[in-house]
């Protein structure tokens, strides 16, 4: 958003989508407005104004973290925002939170134990009375976080020559949208966007979005290589990856061939230099056959898994370290529904993403039966590493270490 546009919309003051407030206000009266025009038409928070329009500015050291910690603790279902910090003056900045209409509602704020519904009336917040909240069930439900609206967010934020690629080569669909309502409606019904014409869905921006990050800042990949067997100061590799989960490929009959990268591919690219080596001696055609520290296929399963299992509505990266005696993949969030360890070791298989693992089975980068973990990461390392991955869990993250091979 622009300086000007900005200063016309507080120039035009509060209204049924658009709310003034200081930055110090308590975390609940932030998720009361928040909750009350999810459950109307979606609309705006100004941080840092007051209610007559001045524009004291933020005073909060690290206003984005309280708003996204705001977002998680108070807010349920959990409500996607779009956050920009935008300079007013010298060391004078506002704070705009922008967030869509919630299709999961009912929203409740979260207090003391205690959930209740809000709607929006005027330039006001209320307490919904039994009529209202029974309209509110009426029109929500609980959804899959992966179908959650991203704000400002339409279809020409989604890669359509990797789409048309999507149905085309990889489904093999003999009816390819021709007009811009066909593509509409065929992105709605496969889940990419909430509605025809509407917002993409989470699950839509990161298999397809030009730049996913760009929208919703947990999309993409951290990764670090260091030196020792910690974090230092000096790393070899610090870097945020952002792209499509899918790569774009051409099929013919000697099979299929990358045109164009997806983030597991560059995520490949990457790392590879840290976790592989060139032996000392050349093989009999005078070559140097790439060693991999890891075995390629492992690494590649424990970060589809993380892509295709983590909990989206953690406004955290995920994080893949490499170190001199371990690699290291943590995906946020902590394990869905009832699984555990034991369970998903024995092959037990609870997708919390069924769209974004569907759509990656359907490309071939998650095992065709959703046993990645029991088929391929444990034997592999096993059989190559003569070492077994180490799975921890809390409720803030899985992490898996993969081990490097012992020095005989």
């Amino acid at each position: 958003m622009l300086k000007i546009e900005l200063l016309e919309i507080i120039t035009n003051g509060e209204n049924s989508g658009v709310e003034f407030k200081r930055d110090d206000i308590r975390p609940e009266q932030l998720a009361k407005e928040i909750v009350a025009m999810a459950n109307f038409q979606g609309g705006r928070v100004i941080l840092g104004v007051e209610n007559d329009g001045t524009i004291p500015g933020l005073q909060r050291e690290n206003p984005e973290e309280w708003v996204m910690n705001v977002m998680r603790d108070k807010i349920h279902p959990l409500v996607l925002p779009f956050y920009e910090k935008i300079k007013i003056d010298d060391n004078v900045f506002v704070a705009v939170i922008t967030f869509p209409q919630g299709v999961s509602k009912p929203y409740v704020l979260r207090n003391r134990g205690e959930e209740k519904i809000y709607i929006r009336v005027g330039t006001t917040s209320q307490l919904a009375t039994r009529e209202q909240q029974m309209r509110l069930f009426e029109v929500g439900g609980m959804l899959h976080t992966e179908v959650l609206p991203v704000a400002r967010t339409n279809s020409g934020c989604l890669d359509k020559a990797r789409l048309e690629n999507y149905l085309s080569e990889i489904m093999h669909d003999p009816e390819i949208p021709g007009t811009d309502d066909e593509w509409e409606n065929r992105l709605a019904g496969l889940g990419f966007l909430t509605e025809a014409n509407g917002l993409c869905t989470v699950a839509g921006l990161l298999l397809f979005g030009k730049n996913p990050r760009q929208f919703l800042k947990q999309a993409g990949l951290r990764v670090f290589a260091f030196d020792g067997v910690d974090k230092e100061y000096m790393a070899k590799l610090d870097l945020i990856i952002d792209a499509p989960l899918v790569g774009r490929w051409d099929t013919t009959e000697a099979g299929r061939q990358l045109m164009d990268d997806g983030l597991i591919e560059k995520f490949i690219d990457q790392i590879k230099p840290f976790i592989s080596q060139e032996p000392d001696e050349v093989d009999a055609n005078f070559r140097r056959e790439l060693e991999w520290i890891y075995p390629l296929d492992a690494v590649r399963e424990v970060l589809v898994n993380a892509l295709a299992h983590r909990d989206w509505t953690r406004f955290v990266d995920i994080e893949v370290g490499v170190y001199s005696d371990r690699m290291e993949v943590i995906s946020p969030g902590a394990l869905q529904n009832s699984m555990t360890i034991e369970k998903m070791i024995l092959g037990q298989r609870s997708p919390r993403n069924p769209i974004i693992m569907e759509v990656l089975r359907d490309y071939g980068y998650v095992d065709s039966r959703g046993m990645g973990v029991r088929t391929k990461i444990i034997p592999l390392m096993k059989s190559i590493n003569q070492t077994e991955p180490i799975f921890e869990v809390t409720e803030d993250y899985l992490k898996t270490t993969l081990l490097r091979k012992p020095k005989v």
